[in-house]
């Protein structure tokens, strides 16, 4: 059993101090600029499909985009796809700015800017997940992949809790400047790297990008872990973390609260998911990490359905605490699994693939609850969508010896 000084040797590495710092710096600044957008967009319509119509186009290109991006991060230089990628969030920020200081903004546009974000970190994410292997040596992989998700969870906690006060004392405008700045420093320190080329640019190929992508697709599917795995995080992803997607109708409606009550929402789950995701950090092995992936999903559902049913605001934080450490434990359990049964050839795209679940599966929930909601109002098709993942639970723990086997195997990284 590996201890705190299994995240202390990960940190003892001059990459992982460089690519973390740069991670925590940019997800932070997203995490603001995601708050503002959000309350943004609920300010400008009231509407609650709207909101989920923000977050479904930010979300939803991975669907189309990333086994491409997979197949494109398995054969280029990584780092100068993550760069390009964080140029083009830093981008969006800038105009979107433009438009709200010149008041032209409307949420059509706010929209469209969301999706050109989201096609950019659907380029950056297996970009940036393939360099993590070649950050440290094997022994310290799964406190590696731990700490990409625990810093993305810091950035989750410090980002809400500082755009939430930022919004209501100045309004939108500086949360997302400082997302600006934070993807255009994140962008800098990536040149700072020094990975071993066979990390950095991936593998060759005599084929299309298109039939790499198509082979990624079948290897998934064919896969006797990987496949069931997937598709219960697929369940999870668009019943359960489609709800945090659109917290502003929540935090009004349910709970009358304004920008702050977002604040207290947002941050509160990224604390809880940072502890969550230290928990599993410092576990340091492969034994039992399906069933935590698994346990996680439950725990998840329930929290989650204890959340819309209710209108206590007191309740709802210890709810969404729950389910930031569930998401977290969930998250990192399922990560660190693919990046130890992967091939090596496949595991751009194998990544590529979770990052659509992970993006377009709540894109997709939360733009059916928000389209529900015009007609059902917040509750009822969430609850609806608890009692659907629950039973996908079932189903999914029934294979849960054979799923072990085959993802940990007879082999520790700590």
């Amino acid at each position: 059993m590996a201890s705190l000084s299994a995240v202390a040797g990960v940190f003892a590495q001059r990459n992982a101090r460089i690519f973390y710092a740069g991670s925590v710096t940019c997800w932070t600044g997203s995490w603001m600029q995601r708050v503002a957008t959000d309350w943004l967009a609920w300010e400008l319509t009231h509407s609650a499909l709207w909101v989920s119509v923000i977050a479904f186009c930010n979300l939803a290109p991975s669907v189309v985009i990333s086994p491409l991006a997979g197949a494109v991060a398995d054969r280029i230089d990584r780092v100068r796809l993550t760069v390009a990628s964080q140029f083009v969030a830093a981008g969006q920020a800038a105009i979107l700015v433009a438009l709200i200081l010149t008041g032209l903004i409307r949420v059509e546009f706010i929209a469209a800017l969301s999706a050109c974000n989201g096609i950019a970190e659907t380029f950056a994410q297996p970009a940036r997940q393939c360099l993590i292997p070649g950050l440290v040596p094997r022994a310290f992989l799964p406190g590696a992949v731990a700490l990409n998700s625990l810093t993305y969870n810091i950035a989750r906690f410090i980002g809400p809790a500082l755009s939430g006060p930022m919004i209501a004392a100045w309004g939108v405008v500086p949360p997302i400047v400082c997302n600006g700045f934070a993807f255009l420093f994140a962008s800098l320190t990536m040149h700072l790297l020094r990975l071993d080329p066979a990390v950095r640019r991936g593998h060759r190929s005599s084929h299309s990008v298109l039939h790499d992508a198509i082979e990624g697709v079948r290897y998934v599917v064919r896969h006797r872990g990987i496949g069931p795995l997937m598709l219960f995080a697929a369940a999870v992803g668009m019943m359960l973390r489609a709800v945090p997607e659109m917290l502003p109708p929540y935090v009004a409606d349910l709970f009358g609260r304004d920008a702050r009550g977002l604040a207290t929402f947002a941050s509160t789950m990224g604390l809880a998911a940072l502890i969550g995701g230290t928990v599993v950090a410092i576990r340091g092995r492969l034994g039992g990490l399906t069933r935590i992936a698994l346990f996680a999903g439950l725990v998840l559902a329930m929290a989650t359905a204890c959340f819309v049913a209710t209108h206590v605001f007191a309740i709802g934080v210890v709810c969404i605490a729950i389910m930031g450490a569930a998401t977290t434990m969930h998250g990192i359990s399922i990560q660190t699994l693919l990046q130890h049964s992967a091939s090596a050839a496949m595991v751009g795209r194998v990544l590529s693939l979770w990052g659509m679940i992970t993006r377009a599966a709540p894109a997709m929930g939360a733009l059916a609850y928000g389209a529900a909601s015009e007609f059902l109002g917040l509750q009822i098709p969430v609850l609806l969508g608890c009692l659907l993942c629950g039973l996908a639970w079932l189903r999914t723990q029934a294979s849960l010896p054979r799923m072990a086997r085959t993802l940990e195997g007879s082999q520790t990284l700590a």
